[in-house]
């Protein structure tokens, strides 16, 4: 029997010729990655360990982008342990403010990543990086520390879906679309600890953004990891972002998989996802008045530089609603400096919105923008679960950044079409 992608890059890396489904394995890993969250966790973990040394201090990556700035006490506390942690162990890839971004943003745009690596991160939206065609899934903090001082994980084979995508999204539909229709068909557990594995000549109508995005959702379906194919958009990015040798891996034609869905890009609709689940999906045209306090634009899901180009599109000679609390934040200082140099951030200023540093707060209700008790707020995040952003009275939307951005405008859940564009 054939191996899948994912099952291919698992084998390569078990220094076995195959592996199947449900296979308990040993990988070797090429990147192991910490926030100031989890690292900390996973650092006292590791000095419960006998070896007192990292594996490789350039296979390990820290970033501190989730309470960062430092928003209180115990969020500095937090960095400085992990800053320290990086300092004795000379960690080549520890990234402090003004340096660092969000960190599934920032490792790609950095070049740790590239097709054909296997790479753990205390975080799940680690599956980001299946759409350079590595693989790459999120882990315990336990499991972060035992990766870092051996350089192993050890792992469950996942079997396989296949999502063949066909055709051309239209005009204001992005990755964030796709995902969020893909998870409202299939739900949130859809994909338990399977490989969403994406096929089809309607990838190539995808932006390298959009892959990072529907890579990014792929946990909010239960999946183990997304993964897309190594194509000439795919090579284009990693030259242009790493020096290191990549590996492409190929399903064989005769590959096992679990369930084949067949999307035409070209039917899906924006698409919102109403509380408190990324399942509970509505096309933008089934949607009546629903009026919102905030809006944020940005995180790990659609804080790049194509999210930021969109959303400045459709707020350009606008402003936001009256009474309405917009927060735009970048992903990555690069992204952030990018911006800055096109004018997108004179855009969303003019407009009557704020621009934050990269931070991840506003995602998880940590800091800068924590919603009270009846609050509604637009974001292109990626989770809407019950206090996910603030009070557990408060309730979330998932959007792409052209909904969101026309959402702030309108002060109610829009798409660009009722502003005309």
């Amino acid at each position: 029997m054939g191996m899948t992608m994912t099952q291919k890059i698992l084998a390569a890396h078990t220094g076995l010729e195959e592996v199947s489904a449900g296979q308990l394995i040993e990988v070797n890993l090429d990147l192991v990655l910490g926030n100031d969250v989890t690292a900390p966790v996973a650092i006292k973990e590791m000095e419960k360990l006998d070896t007192k040394k990292v594996f490789d201090k350039d296979k390990i990556a820290l970033v501190p982008d989730h309470f960062t700035p430092n928003k209180d006490i115990k969020s500095a506390e937090n960095c400085k342990c992990m800053r320290e942690f990086a300092m004795d162990h000379d960690i080549t890839n520890y990234f402090e403010i003004g340096e660092m971004g969000i960190e599934h943003a920032l490792l790609p745009e950095k070049g740790l990543v590239v097709a054909g690596d296997v790479v753990i991160g205390a975080d799940s939206h680690t599956c980001t990086y299946g759409a350079l065609g590595a693989f790459s899934t999120g882990v315990g903090s336990t499991d972060m520390a035992a990766g870092m001082a051996t350089g192993q994980a050890w792992f469950k084979v996942p079997s396989a879906l296949r999502f063949n995508l066909t055709g051309k999204p239209s005009k204001w539909v992005s990755g964030k679309d796709i995902i969020l229709h893909i998870i409202g068909m299939i739900g949130v557990d859809g994909a338990r600890y399977q490989s969403m594995e994406f096929v089809g000549d309607g990838i190539e109508n995808l932006t390298m953004d959009d892959r990072f995005t529907i890579a990014n959702m792929a946990i909010e379906a239960g999946a183990k990891n997304g993964i897309f194919p190594v194509d000439k958009l795919t090579i284009k990015y990693m030259n242009e972002h790493s020096v290191k040798p990549y590996t492409i891996y190929r399903a064989d034609e005769d590959a096992s998989y679990d369930e084949t869905y067949d999307i035409d890009l070209s039917k899906i609709k924006p698409t919102v996802a109403f509380p408190h689940l990324p399942e509970n999906t509505h096309t933008i045209d089934n949607i009546e008045d629903i009026k919102i306090d905030q809006v944020v634009i940005g995180s790990c899901t659609n804080g790049r530089l194509d999210d930021l180009r969109i959303a400045a599109k459709v707020m350009e000679g606008r402003s936001v609603a009256k009474g309405m609390r917009v927060i735009v934040f970048p992903a990555t200082q690069k992204i952030y400096l990018q911006a800055l140099e096109e004018g997108l951030l004179s855009i969303f200023i003019k407009a009557g919105a704020v621009v934050s540093t990269p931070t991840c707060g506003p995602c998880l209700g940590g800091h800068m923008g924590v919603l009270a008790a009846g609050e509604r707020a637009v974001s292109t995040t990626n989770r809407n679960f019950v206090g996910r952003m603030g009070h557990v009275e408060s309730e979330v939307y998932l959007a792409s950044p052209a909904v969101a951005a026309a959402s702030a405008v309108t002060g109610k859940i829009s798409s660009p079409k009722e502003l005309g564009l």
